[in-house]
């Protein structure tokens, strides 16, 4: 698949004089980001590649792991500013804490991910003398513009980075129009699943006769959560009841409640879930009604799991299920129900989609695939870097 950003061959590839290699990120708990760390971590570790991960300021559960497949994890002790008037004094001391962290690890390779990890890693990088200094980009910039503000950090961030990898064309596309990056200092790498996301589960048990209306997503505003909960009312309504199942955790958890007993909605809400792969099999269709979005790891489980899916047209939601599944628009809970009825009414056309979506993901979101393209990226930003 091309556009005009370069999508990085899945073929296996040397690492061209590659040793060794510091994944940065702000902290290790659950979500997509931190899942993808984890397995490219312990993929470049088994091609033979030293990887050490550092972050900024907290582990968590992959950071748990990483330490149990044997890959060390370095926390700098950053603090927030809210912290008050210690915070500049000791994020500073945090600053020169990971400059001496990566000199002494002495990467080939530094690959920053999300937006604090890159606006503070990639100038501190640089002073480490680290030889190719990467950074991710893995939202739109709506998402980073309601979070961060103003970009000046990030473009000065971006003249200090030898590379940007983004998980999606439409990441990718966006950072360049946004950001004004060059077509060729920017590569798209789509997410990895692991082998067990394509292996058969026996269903989770969930107690009800309704049809299963799945999402997995943090529960965060801009999930959309909200105008789920009023699509599977409005499908009630129409003669068409379904039990709504929400795995995650969030804020919005205080809002949704209230929300679906107003509506007469029969809500589960089942907080993080490690069996994802058996809630989804137990699902007659899986959900995910994100007003933005940019690679959504819980699509990509959904499609290798072979499950129809209903999904937002935003971000690189897009790529994934164009042809693959029913897209609508955000903030539609009228036509977001429209396509949930279409799929709970017609089993061959969710049996169509969800064998259609597997069978892409199997040719492009394995994380063999994901792993040989960043060591092919990584090993010839290395020789380019040493020819110079």
């Amino acid at each position: 698949m091309k556009s005009g950003h370069e999508l990085v061959s899945s073929r296996k590839a040397p690492t061209g004089g590659l040793r060794r290699v510091v994944l940065l990120t702000g902290q290790l708990r659950v979500g997509g980001t931190e899942k993808q760390i984890h397995l490219l971590a312990t993929g470049l570790a088994r091609s033979g590649v030293e990887v050490d991960v550092v972050t900024l300021h907290s582990g968590g559960l992959y950071g748990d792991a990483l330490e149990r497949a044997g890959i060390s994890v370095h926390n700098a002790g950053f603090t927030a500013l809210s912290a008050g008037i210690t915070a500049l004094p000791h994020n500073l001391l945090a600053a020169a804490r990971l400059v001496r962290t990566v000199r002494r690890l002495r990467p080939d390779v530094l690959h920053a991910f999300l937006y604090h990890a890159y606006v503070i890693g990639a100038p501190l990088a640089w002073l480490a003398r680290v030889p190719v200094i990467v950074a991710g980009r893995r939202s739109l910039s709506v998402f980073k513009r309601l979070r961060y503000g103003s970009r000046p950090l990030e473009r000065l961030a971006a003249r200090l980075t030898r590379h940007v990898v983004a998980n999606a064309v439409a990441v990718a596309e966006d950072a360049r129009k946004v950001e004004g990056l060059a077509r060729e200092k920017i590569s798209v790498i789509y997410n990895g699943l692991p082998e067990s996301a394509f292996m058969p589960a026996a269903p989770a048990s969930i107690s009800t006769d309704l049809p299963v209306v799945c999402c997995v997503a943090n529960l965060m505003t801009y999930k959309g959560h909200r105008f789920l909960v009023e699509a599977v009312a409005l499908l009630a309504a129409r003669g068409r009841p379904c039990t709504l199942v929400l795995a995650g955790e969030g804020p919005e958890r205080d809002v949704l409640v209230p929300q679906a007993a107003a509506l007469g909605v029969d809500l589960r809400l089942l907080g993080l879930r490690r069996d994802v792969e058996a809630l989804l099999h137990r699902a007659s269709v899986v959900v995910l009604p994100s007003l933005h979005e940019g690679m959504s790891n819980a699509v990509m489980e959904a499609m290798a799991a072979g499950r129809p899916i209903v999904a937002t047209a935003v971000g690189g939601t897009c790529e994934l299920l164009r042809g693959r599944g029913l897209l609508v628009p955000p903030r539609g809970p009228g036509e977001l129900a429209d396509a949930l009825e279409r799929v709970l009414d017609d089993p061959r056309l969710g049996a169509s989609l969800g064998g259609a979506a597997r069978a892409w993901a199997l040719d492009n979101l394995r994380v063999d695939s994901m792993i040989d393209r960043h060591l092919e990226l990584y090993g010839r930003l290395l020789e380019e870097r040493c020819a110079r």
